[in-house]
């Protein structure tokens, strides 16, 4: 594996458009990108792994077994992942499954991980939330429901770990719709819960799916599909539990949503699913109706207003990820595009964000976890990872036609912040080195400080456990020797692109408060709490701070 993005010779012109033709017409048809998200421990990664195995990826799922034993799941790759029991880092898995091309994306759960997950969120064109059966809708799910509602991403809702004691599945419908405003439609309906859960009842097509569990829950669980009048069933099921679960079909058929494709693209209603993603059970109905009813690619819109469709000829994309060192046997660096519109075909050559100089896209990667193969073409939907040496920050749009540019990355001021030193002088460049690449994934940000903090670097990020993988990676990836030290500091501003500290003396500044530069050379100021910060600016209310740098953002604040 050598070098992926050369940067061309002057003398290379821009790709030029061809026509859309039919072949990328029926290509961008048969995309389905989505992402997966939940609460922690509502089952997420574990759900992934199923859908892996029902769409035929992988022959046997791997085994999620308690936090303190390993867990080998393959969406969770990094060593960290499978110590912790936690998803840390999204990840991407690409397969074919009923005639369409997959990606799906496995995002951490962990709050300290949010900007990670909403990032994921900008390149997918659904998603399939995870709820824990016992536990119901949650604080991360609430607030994962809301951003996708903002972008308006239809949902898919599965309700998980029903082989366990459950809440009622009505009482699971009610929350969806009276906590998060959203009208449900159960597509499947279990038939009991606990040790007694025994099948689901696909609504749409009035079939019964009774399921048989496998050794180590490793494979695919044998089903018995019914009607709900086969009189054997009688005969095989108590009436304790048949009878009332026919009466629950019966209210469901008199009242409540009804299931239109044109609702659930407009974000109206969510189609749910019952299920157990541990043994198996409603999985592969699930996956099925995605297939049939998850949203194709979706327009984009380009920051000058133009709705881009997936159907126009000029290639576009973004990047939403960079990552490095996931093949600790290549030590590289992958840029994650999702592709917007056009066809991408390797070693294209498109303008480079930030020089406007052509760039030659060569040696894009097909991933699935870890694993990688060499790609020569991609549509709209597609995930590309790029093996680059030269990095392209998360949200450059790269494209054909440079009057399109993306804004679709969200921004997020660091909640948490800490000094990091090297223990010894001898494995600085070991740290610097690792920072550096850090900084590029968007992991962490870095502040310069004055005075007596010189020595040392100031890192912020949005929680603390993301020092934990700083940590982490730059010990075990890059060979430093890091310590951290708490820093007094929970609030962040950034001040107008044009002024410098130079401006401000100590009296106006008053104490208790820190002036620093950001990466690229920003002043910012640092607050203990966040009643300081709002003290300070009503103080000075001539003096214009914004939450997150105003370099990104335009000057929003």
């Amino acid at each position: 594996m050598g070098m992926c993005i050369d940067i061309a010779m002057p003398s290379l012109l821009i790709s030029p458009p061809v026509m859309t033709d039919q072949k990328t017409l029926n290509e961008i048809s048969r995309r389905r990108t989505f992402a997966i998200i939940s609460h922690p421990d509502a089952g997420k990664t574990t759900l992934t792994e199923k859908l892996l195995l029902y769409g035929g990826a992988i022959n046997a799922a791997g085994s999620v077994r308690a936090r303190r034993d390993q867990r080998t799941t393959t969406s969770d790759w990094m060593e960290l992942e499978k110590q912790r029991g936690i998803s840390i880092s999204s990840t991407l898995l690409q397969f074919d499954y009923g005639g369409c091309v997959i990606n799906l994306l496995d995002t951490p759960g962990h709050k300290d991980f949010s900007e990670d997950t909403y990032r994921v969120l900008t390149a997918v064109d659904s998603v399939v939330m995870v709820i824990d059966a016992a536990k119901g809708i949650e604080e991360r799910t609430r607030k994962l429901f809301e951003i996708c509602r903002l972008r308006g991403i239809p949902i898919f809702t599965f309700m998980n770990k029903m082989d366990r004691p459950a809440m009622h599945p009505m009482e699971l419908v009610d929350q969806l719709e009276k906590v998060l405003g959203i009208g449900a439609f159960p597509v499947t309906w279990p038939l009991g819960s606990g040790a007694e859960f025994l099948g689901v009842y696909d609504r749409l097509q009035k079939k019964l799916h009774r399921f048989e569990r496998t050794a180590h829950n490793k494979y695919r669980a044998p089903d018995q599909v019914s009607s709900i009048h086969d009189e054997n069933l009688r005969r095989e099921i108590p009436a304790s539990l048949l009878d009332p679960w026919i009466e629950e079909l019966e209210i469901l058929s008199g009242a409540g949503e009804s299931f239109a494709e044109d609702q659930l693209k407009a974000g109206k209603i969510t189609p749910v699913f019952f299920g157990s993603g541990m043994t198996n059970f409603g999985v592969q109905l699930l996956l099925d109706y995605f297939i049939m009813h998850g949203a194709p690619p979706q327009p984009r819109l380009s920051v000058d207003g133009r709705l881009v469709s997936p159907e126009d000829p000029d290639f576009s994309s973004f990047v939403f990820k960079v990552q490095a060192n996931m093949n600790p046997k290549h030590r590289d660096r992958l840029t994650f595009l999702r592709v917007c519109s056009g066809k991408f075909v390797k070693d294209m050559v498109v303008s480079d964000p930030e020089t406007g100089k052509p760039v030659r896209l060569s040696y894009p990667q097909k991933l699935f976890a870890q694993e990688r193969e060499s790609l020569e073409e991609a549509y709209p939907g597609d995930i590309v990872g790029l093996v680059t040496h030269k990095a392209f920050h998360i949200g450059a749009t790269l494209t054909s036609n440079p009057e399109i540019r993306y804004d679709e990355i969200p921004r997020f001021p660091p909640e948490a912040f800490a000094f990091i030193r090297n223990s010894g002088a001898s494995k600085y460049k070991q740290l610097r080195a690792g920072l550096d690449q850090l900084l590029e994934e968007g992991v962490i940000q870095s502040f310069t400080m004055p005075g007596d903090y010189q020595s040392s670097i100031l890192l912020g990020a949005v929680g603390q456990l993301q020092f934990d993988v700083v940590l982490y990676r730059l010990q075990n990836e890059y060979g430093a020797d890091p310590r951290l030290e708490p820093a007094p500091y929970t609030q962040i501003r950034w001040f107008e692109p044009d002024i410098k500290k130079e401006q401000f003396d100590n009296d106006f500044l008053g104490s208790g408060v820190t002036l620093a530069l950001d990466i690229r050379g920003q002043l910012v100021i640092l607050f203990a709490t966040e009643w300081d910060a709002n003290y300070f600016a009503q103080k000075r209310p001539t003096l214009v701070l914004h939450r997150v740098s105003p370099h990104e953002t335009g000057g929003s604040k």
